[in-house]
C-alpha cells in the first residue's frame, strides 16, 4: 500500500528541509551537532506540520542509529521501560516522543535515568511551552529548539516540489493555479496541506486545474478535520456538552472518542465536565461536582491513553445524572442585579466591627446568631434593602431541590415564596 503524501515527501536530509533554516542551515548549532555526531537530548518546539518529526528522522538517518518512536497519546510508561530495555542493547538509540507534554510527571520521570546516562537520545516533540509542559527535571537534560511556522512562501515552494517530485502527482499531470483554500484549511501545517493536495489529486481527472473552488469542492465532501485551535474545536466540545445536558449518554461518548482520537487535551475536557457538573447538575446531584473534580485530578496525574476511561466513566454520569441550572441561573440573575443596581449598602447589623468606633456606629448591632436558636435559625434579613425578598434561587423539581424547597419553606415560610 502505498504511503500517503506527506511522507512520501518527508526530507531524508537537513538541505531538503522547508522553512527552518535556523535550524538547518549551515553553521547551525543543530547541523553542527549532527555533523559532528554529538546531538544532545532535545525538546522541538513548534506549532503541528512544521517539520519536527522530519527532523527527528533525519538525525537517526544521518547518525544510523537505532529509532524507536512513541506518541505519548497511546504510550504509557510500560512502554517506555519497553524501550529503554532495548535501546540498553545498541549503541545510541534515538526515542522520539511526540507530543511529550502530553506524558504526565511519572512518566516524563521514567526518562530520567535513561538520559541521564546516555542509554538513549530523546527526542521530544511538542507544540506546548516546553517551561510549563515538560517537568524541570527533564527539561534540564534537554537543549531545546524551537520550529518556526511555515510562511505562505514554504507552503507554496513545498506544493510545487510535491507536483514535481512525487512520481504520482506527476503523473497526474496537475497545474497548481490558486493555493489560498490549500493553505486556509491546511493552517499552516505541511502535513495536513501534502494530504490534502493528495485528497484533490485523487478525487480529479488527469490534468486539473487546481483552483480554490476544486479545493472547497473536495474539502467539504471528503474531509472531516478536527483542529485544536479552530471551529471544528468548538463545535465538538459544544456536541459533547449539550449530549450530557440531553441526557444521552451515546451521544457524549462519541463525540468524547472524537476529540479522544483528535488528540485534544485531557485536561481540557475533564475541565469542561467540571463546569458542566456545577451548571447544569449542581444540586440536583452534588455528587456529579466531586467526581467531575476527581476526574480532573485524575486525568493529570495518569495521562494517556488510560485517561479515556476515566473521561468516559465521568461522561456516562455526568449525561446519566438528574438535571438542575438552578445554582447557574441564581448566580447570573444576582450578577444582573449588581450591574442594575450597583453597590448597595451593606445592612448594619451584617456589617463587621472590629473597631470600637464601628460598634459606636452599630455596627454588627442587632445580628442575631443563628445557633442561638431552635433549628439553628432565626428570621433576619440578609439582602440590601432595596433588594428585600428578591430570590435569586429556585429550586427546580428534582428530588434533591424539592428537599431544598422544602427547607426553605418552612425556614422563610412565605418571604421569598418558596
Amino acid at each position: 500500500m502505498l504511503p500517503p503524501l506527506a511522507e512520501r515527501m518527508r526530507p531524508k536530509r537537513l538541505d531538503d528541509l522547508i522553512g527552518q533554516q535556523h535550524l538547518a542551515g549551515k553553521n547551525s548549532i543543530l547541523r553542527l551537532s549532527v555533523e559532528q555526531g554529538n546531538v544532545p537530548s532535545m525538546i522541538l518546539w513548534g506549532p503541528p506540520g512544521v517539520g519536527k518529526t522530519t527532523i527527528a528522522h533525519i538525525i537517526s538517518q544521518a547518525l544510523n542509529r537505532p529509532f524507536y518512536n512513541l506518541s505519548a497519546i497511546s504510550s504509557g510508561v510500560k512502554d517506555i521501560r519497553e524501550v529503554i530495555a532495548a535501546a540498553q542493547d545498541s549503541e545510541g538509540a534515538i526515542l522520539f516522543i511526540d507530543e511529550i507534554h502530553r506524558f504526565n510527571k511519572s512518566q516524563q520521570d521514567a526518562l530520567l535515568g535513561a538520559v541521564e546516562k546516555g542509554i538513549i537520545t530523546l527526542i521530544g516533540a511538542t507544540t506546548e511551552n516546553p517551561s510549563f509542559e515538560v517537568n524541570s527535571a527533564l527539561l534540564s537534560r534537554c537543549q531545546v529548539y524551537v520550529l518556526k511556522a511555515l510562511d505562505r512562501e514554504d507552503l507554496e515552494t513545498l506544493l510545487r516540489k510535491a507536483l514535481v517530485q512525487d512520481e504520482v502527482l506527476a503523473a497526474a499531470g496537475l497545474i497548481l493555479k490558486e493555493t489560498d483554500a490549500l493553505i486556509r484549511i491546511s493552517g499552516g501545517d505541511a502535513r495536513k496541506l501534502l494530504n490534502l493536495l493528495e485528497l484533490v489529486a485523487t478525487q480529479s481527472p488527469s490534468g486539473t486545474t487546481i483552483t480554490d473552488d476544486v479545493v472547497m469542492h473536495v474539502a467539504q465532501q471528503k474531509i472531516a478535520l478536527y483542529d485544536k485551535q479552530g471551529e471544528m474545536h468548538y463545535d465538538i466540545i459544544s456536541a459533547f456538552i449539550k449530549s450530557m445536558r440531553g441526557s444521552d449518554p451515546n451521544g457524549a461518548v462519541y463525540w468524547l472518542a472524537r476529540m479522544i482520537q483528535g488528540g485534544e487535551d485531557v485536561k481540557f475536557i475533564a475541565r469542561r465536565m467540571v463546569i458542566f457538573a456545577s451548571e447544569d447538575i449542581g444540586n440536583a446531584n452534588p455528587n456529579a461536582l466531586l467526581l467531575a473534580t476527581n476526574t480532573f485530578q485524575a486525568v493529570a496525574v495518569i495521562g494517556n491513553p488510560e485517561s479515556r476511561i476515566i473521561l468516559s466513566q465521568c461522561a456516562i454520569y455526568l449525561a446519566t445524572s438528574v438535571k438542575s441550572n438552578a445554582s447557574y441561573m441564581a448566580i447570573e440573575k444576582a450578577l444582573e442585579t449588581v450591574q442594575q443596581k450597583g453597590d448597595l449598602p451593606v445592612p448594619l447589623h451584617l456589617r463587621n466591627a472590629p473597631t470600637s468606633l464601628m460598634k459606636k456606629m452599630d455596627y454588627g448591632k442587632d445580628y442575631k446568631y443563628a445557633h442561638q436558636y431552635e433549628h439553628n435559625f432565626v428570621l433576619q434579613e440578609f439582602l440590601p434593602d432595596a433588594l428585600s425578598e428578591t430570590r435569586f434561587y429556585d429550586p427546580q423539581k428534582n428530588a434533591r431541590e424539592e428537599e431544598v424547597r422544602k427547607f426553605l419553606k418552612e425556614r422563610w415560610k412565605n418571604r421569598y415564596g418558596y
